[in-house]
């Protein structure tokens, strides 16, 4: 093909493989950061433990994928920065905002559970009262007269105001509604790191893809240049003088091409180090080549096998199960609210009284006649708002929230099943897209390199000399060549991206990427087949929506995950 395109070699190929097993047994001996966040309150639940691949099978006779130019690399002023997939899956797990923010959200979720646990205990005052009375005054015989006098009470009591009632009511429903948000908010926060690895992995893979998409743009441009000074010697002699001007205007088609493949990987730098939270100004130069494979889940498994795995591991749906079982709680307290009484502690020691409830009392300010006193009232108070009319429409507002809790669950069940069939789609179709574009990229490889090779001959025809390639087809096997490369790339793009939008749409942690040193034995750069176990019974389909509470139960969860190491072209 000519000693301008680059190829890779056997010995190179051999090298790359022996890296790849490095960096993904690199990704495998990773802990999984941050997967129960910094919580003082309720510990997040362990996650399961993750299935432990089998070993990968014989490779079989595929065929073999095209040679391919190396990955052109970033210059010394552009300020490279050198990351493997399995680094920047690190960094996604700790680094994004998202994260943090659904972190601090459990903090909160927490302090709330804290807050609820202690309603059952009564507030305290301390403090001091002064009182004086001047003027007239009436007994208990309705007798007036006039009257001064004082007196002065150091001591404490119970609480002011709301805070002297004590709502049995609230102390039993409060802590349960807000374990249940502490629930949501940790589903929340797996949630975010399924998000945050779908966004560094798009990221990533946008850099490989741009990366790639060079390194044919400059392969096809070293061809156009190849071609450019064949044409010049044969002009025009041989050929008519406009094929070199053909061959000029492509070859500055094939440096705009160059420009923008840079472009769009500066670009996509840029998004992957915001992601990150690394220097904007860096270039991100990833350690694996463009065509890098990467298989997380095996599509050899209908859809209809994968939505039940998504409709049971899900966080999205656990958070909103949490929320239906909060808003069952508020009305369960609603309903009972009328028959719970609630508890007025009020200190009786001073007039008025509902403070101070027991000190040292003196009758006149700091005399000699000081003495100890205490006064208390208990009450239990059963409460009927505006004659029970209120309390039932306080119930109604319950049992609609209720409702719409329940109803939102039943969306996120439909999104989160079209979600897996999308997925599911998008990396079925890529897959196979990927197998067409190395045909279609050989066959590109093959065509302008015998055109090249052709250029300029001719043989006779009658009496004048035919060319048997004119450098107008060269261009045209040119032109396929860099269409082949965007393809290919893109393709290999496409179906690792939609590999880890499944894998998040199946609802599987992020975690799960980072296994112990004992799995990471079982990591290889080939396809592996994991044992088939029963996968989880799905949660009911949305039925008609409910006229009554809606409780929702826990769901096991499965401990079938197939999960397939990279895989190298």
């Amino acid at each position: 093909m000519g000693t301008q395109k680059r190829f890779v070699t056997e010995e190179f190929m051999e090298h790359w493989r022996t890296l790849h097993i490095l960096i993904v047994s690199g990704m495998c001996t990773i802990a999984g950061c941050c997967a129960t966040g910094a919580c003082d309150g309720p510990e997040v639940p362990p996650l399961p433990t993750p299935p432990v691949l089998s070993s990968p099978p014989a490779s079989t006779g595929a065929p073999a994928a095209p040679e391919l130019p190396s990955a052109p690399a970033s210059r010394a002023d552009e300020r490279p920065l050198p990351i493997n997939l399995a680094t920047a899956l690190q960094l996604g797990n700790v680094r994004p905002v998202d994260v943090a923010a659904a972190a601090q959200r459990i903090q909160a979720a927490a302090a709330a559970l804290e807050q609820a646990r202690v309603l059952w205990l009564p507030s305290v005052t301390i403090g001091a009262d002064y009182y004086r009375h001047d003027g007239p005054i009436q007994d208990v015989s309705n007798a007036t007269f006039n009257d001064s006098h004082s007196s002065v009470m150091l001591g404490a009591g119970s609480g002011i105001g709301p805070a002297a009632v004590l709502d049995p009511g609230q102390a039993i429903f409060a802590p349960l509604y807000a374990r249940q948000q502490v629930r949501a908010r940790q589903a929340d926060m797996q949630a975010a790191f399924n998000d945050a690895l779908v966004a560094v992995s798009e990221a990533y893979f946008n850099v490989q893809q741009a990366r790639g998409e060079l390194a044919g743009a400059m392969d096809a441009a070293h061809f156009t240049e190849d071609l450019l000074g064949r044409t010049r010697k044969l002009a025009p002699q041989v050929v008519p003088e406009l094929e070199l001007f053909r061959a000029e205007t492509e070859m500055a088609t094939r440096q705009q091409a160059e420009l923008q493949a840079r472009e769009r990987w500066k670009v996509a730098s840029a998004e992957l180090l915001r992601v990150l939270r690394l220097d904007p100004a860096a270039q991100v130069e990833p350690v694996e080549p463009p065509q890098l494979r990467v298989e997380l889940i095996d599509l050899k498994k209908p859809v209809d096998e994968l939505i039940p795995i998504g409709l049971t591991h899900r966080p999205e749906l656990a958070s909103q199960q949490a929320q239906v079982q909060a808003t069952l709680t508020l009305l369960k307290q609603e309903r009972l609210r009328p028959l719970i009484p609630s508890v007025l502690l009020r200190g009786a020691s001073t007039t008025p009284s509902g403070t101070l409830a027991g000190g040292v009392y003196f009758p006149t300010p700091f005399g000699s006649t000081a003495g100890v006193r205490g006064d208390i009232d208990v009450e239990l108070l059963w409460q009927l708002n505006n004659l029970g009319f209120g309390n039932r429409a306080q119930v109604h507002q319950r049992e609609v929230e209720n409702r719409q809790a329940a109803i939102e669950l039943f969306r996120i069940q439909d999104r989160v099943a079209a979600e897996i069939a999308q997925a599911y789609a998008q990396a079925d179709m890529a897959a196979r897209r990927v197998e067409v574009a190395e045909k279609g990229l050989r066959s590109a490889q093959q065509s302008t390199s015998k055109n090249l090779a052709a250029l300029g001959e001719a043989k006779a025809v009658g009496n004048q000399l035919v060319t048997l390639v004119r450098p107008q087809e060269v261009v045209a096997a040119i032109q396929a060549l860099a269409q082949a490369y965007i393809n290919y790339y893109g393709a290999v793009a496409d179906a690792n991206r939609a590999q880890f939008r499944l894998y998040r749409a199946l609802g599987q942690p992020a975690q799960y990427l980072v296994h112990d040193e004992g799995a990471s034995k079982s990591c290889t750069t080939g396809p592996t087949a994991s044992p088939k176990t029963p996968l989880a019974e799905a949660l009911p389909a949305p039925h008609a929506i409910p006229s009554g509470p809606v409780s929702i139960s826990e769901t096991a969860r499965p401990t079938d995950v197939r999960v397939i190491g990279p895989q190298s072209k």
